[in-house]
């Protein structure tokens, strides 16, 4: 049984009259007819009665209708549905950032994206780059802000440069200035208030601090973006946060910049290599990188 052939029944039913039908299917009446006689004989039942020219419904035709007109509409629900979804009127995109980034870059890209695109959900898991990089892995994100470079052993991903970032040095207002701009090794004899495993920060902090030399020593560890600013604040030490973290810090914070050469991270969109990602996903990609501008 074809679609085409439901499809051809149901217009001679509804219009009792094969040439009619034809017209409104737009196929010549010898082909609509034949595709009707096959349907019949797989069917093993005559549909339609043809006594003397007039054109009705059998007990057959007559159970068959109401079941070929839902099999119809179900097929046309179908296809509204993926319309839908090809025009970005409906769907989801599960996207995965950093925290800096969550309260950074994204309102705005998410504003924008959303006024065009209000039926799309957004579905934001906040974590370390590292943390982020598995999940695109397990198929769990369709995109996700990460921070090059990979870790080793990561999963093939494509990869777009985004932005980067110049890091800087968080301390609270009401503790003694620091050295402006401050030196990686002015970090020796300062308590750090440290990211949990995971963070790309912490990474890169350590990094610096063992190239300058030293191992840093840490007050408060294991705490997510915010937490760690709270710690900051509270003067428990300093850290090293993005600059776009301290730009919207708020009051409480002394915020110093880093001597030249610094330390800068290069954030990028990525998504599995082996898979496309969704139209939307494709359409929030887009905006992303329009960012840039």
């Amino acid at each position: 049984m074809q679609f085409q052939q439901l499809l051809y029944f149901v217009a001679v039913a509804e219009t009792r009259h094969f040439t009619h039908a034809a017209e409104r299917v737009h196929v010549s009446q010898p082909s609509l007819s034949q595709q009707i006689r096959a349907l019949e004989t797989e069917l093993g039942a005559e549909l339609f009665s043809r006594a003397r020219g007039n054109i009705g419904l059998t007990e057959a035709g007559e159970a068959l209708l109401p079941l070929a007109r839902r099999i119809l509409a179900d097929a046309d629900t179908a296809r509204q549905e993926v319309q839908e979804l090809a025009q970005l009127r409906r769907g989801r995109v599960r996207l995965g950032a950093t925290p800096s980034l969550c309260t950074g870059l994204l309102p705005e890209v998410l504003r924008v994206f959303h006024d065009r695109h209000p039926g799309i959900r957004l579905l934001i898991e906040e974590g370390g780059s590292h943390d982020l990089v598995r999940q695109l892995a397990r198929g769990a994100l369709d995109l996700a802000l990460i921070v090059l470079p990979l870790p080793p052993g990561s999963p093939a991903l494509t990869t777009v440069e985004l932005l980067q970032e110049d890091l800087v040095v968080v301390s609270a207002a009401s503790g003694k200035p620091p050295r402006r701009p401050a030196r990686i090794s002015d970090l020796r004899d300062q308590p750090l208030v440290m990211f949990r495993h995971g963070y790309d920060l912490r990474e890169l902090t350590v990094a610096a601090c063992r190239a300058a030399g030293f191992e840093p020593g840490f007050t408060v560890e294991g705490g997510e973006m915010d937490a760690v600013l709270g710690f900051v604040r509270a003067g428990l030490g300093v850290a090293v946060v993005p600059s776009m973290v301290a730009g919207r810090a708020g009051p409480g914070f002394r915020v110093t910049p880093l001597a030249d050469p610094g330390l800068r991270r290069t954030i990028a969109l990525a998504h599995r290599s082996d898979v496309a990602p969704p139209r939307a996903a494709r359409e929030l990609q887009r905006v992303l990188l329009d960012s840039r501008e």
